[in-house]
């Protein structure tokens, strides 16, 4: 599969979920939702510490078009990334929870590593 998943919803509001998804991830450190929704928001998750990591002006500014809340950015640049600073990629991990009672839809933790 090319691309990305649509997650049956529109663009925009898929492109809001995925942002309020990474905005929280990084204000909690871990938060439950389906295997789908992981995957993308992992993606996007990845790219916002890469970012962070960078720490210019123009990052942070990049972070904030994607991240709502201006003191997730600043907790981004600040502690998320500096963690970090020696790794290559691979910020988060997906750890599988079991099916949902309701829709059957696998469930799962994202966190960062």
């Amino acid at each position: 599969m090319n691309g990305y998943r649509k997650l049956g919803r529109d663009t925009a509001h898929r492109k809001s979920m995925l942002r309020n998804l990474v905005t929280d991830l990084l204000r909690e450190g871990r938060i439950t939702t389906t295997e789908n929704r992981a995957k993308e928001a992992r993606r996007l998750a990845e790219k916002m510490i890469t970012l962070g990591k960078r720490g210019d002006l123009h990052a942070r500014r990049q972070a904030l078009e994607v991240i709502i809340d201006e003191d997730v950015v600043t907790k981004l640049f600040e502690e998320i990334a500096p963690r970090y600073e020696a790794r290559n990629g691979g910020y988060t991990r997906i750890l599988k929870l079991g099916p949902r009672q309701g829709d059957n839809a696998e469930v799962v933790y994202l966190e960062l590593v």
